[in-house]
């Protein structure tokens, strides 16, 4: 059994089909065929059920792509362990929450100074990210604070202070506890702290519109649509120009960290390292590049 037909193998399971899993990884699917079958031969088992759709594990395939998933993260670590070098090379995958109003000025500065960093960002809610991050699919992500987890290491980054934003015609806390609330979906933290003081306020909100970007969100309450919960330094272009209101709720609820978390028993790579001394560094420094 080589590495590579597990790599085959996760992707078959992945993709579902041999086509798909042959374009991926650049294959014929003739050799896709005889990996998979080279494979089942060895483990003296069937891992797939063949059908008109494409391709479904087997229970022993279940199981194999466990093991097969391990083993390939185990010798991903391995190589980072071992072709790491002072000066950084290779991937970096790093996630984000949307609204880390530095990320601009971090990513730029890290890419100018590690010209051989294939460097490339995921964004999503928190949750999702740490999960991420936990299941090894990402080195680090930029968060907001919640329960720290054991496996994870969290690196303060910033500290934000969220405010609650309407359009330019609602002047009170009492009008907008009436509006619809728009939000990114479950596992966002600035959602969660938004309804934590919808409970403190006893309010059952009339409506809850989930979008995908922080863009659309804030697009939508210029226009009147509903409210929403974010970073004042996300919404301070608009607030200067009259698009949107900020109104503000108490400390416990306002005040939120942004962290960079990242596996506590993973390997610390240069990549990694010298990603972590760049957001380090621009603490202190705008958000945007003075002209």
């Amino acid at each position: 059994m080589e590495f590579k037909d597990l790599e085959i193998f996760q992707m078959v399971a992945k993709k579902g089909t041999i086509t798909e899993a042959a374009k991926e990884l650049s294959y014929v699917q003739s050799n896709i065929t005889s990996r998979i079958q080279k494979l089942e031969t060895e483990m003296n088992t069937a891992l797939f059920n063949r059908h008109n759709r494409g391709m479904t594990l087997t229970p022993e395939g279940k199981k194999l792509l466990v093991y097969c998933e391990k083993i390939l993260k185990l010798t991903n670590e391995m190589k980072k362990v071992v072709q790491s070098k002072t000066e950084p090379a290779g991937k970096l995958e790093i996630g984000s929450i949307e609204t880390v109003i530095k990320l601009p000025v971090i990513l730029s500065a890290y890419n100018k100074k590690h010209k051989n960093v294939d460097l490339s960002l995921l964004t999503g809610v928190t949750e999702q990210l740490q999960n991420d991050v936990l299941n090894h699919n990402l080195d680090g992500a930029f968060i907001t604070e919640i329960n720290r987890h054991p496996e994870l290491v969290a690196h303060d980054v910033f500290q934000e202070e969220l405010v609650l934003i309407s359009d330019n015609t609602k002047t009170s806390l009492e009008q907008l506890k009436k509006e619809p609330f728009l939000c990114f979906s479950k596992g966002c933290g600035y959602r969660a702290r938004l309804e934590n003081w919808y409970k403190d306020q006893n309010i059952t909100p009339q409506k809850v519109m989930e979008f995908g970007t922080l863009e659309t969100i804030l697009g939508s309450v210029a226009m009147g649509l509903g409210i929403t919960f974010v970073p004042k330094s996300a919404v301070s272009h608009l607030e200067e120009k009259g698009l949107v209101q900020c109104h503000y709720l108490p400390e416990k609820y306002s005040k939120i960290n942004t962290v960079f978390i990242r596996r506590k028993d993973a390997y610390l790579t240069s990549t990694l390292e010298r990603f972590i001394e760049t957001f380090e560094q621009s603490k202190g420094e705008p958000a945007y590049p003075l002209t």
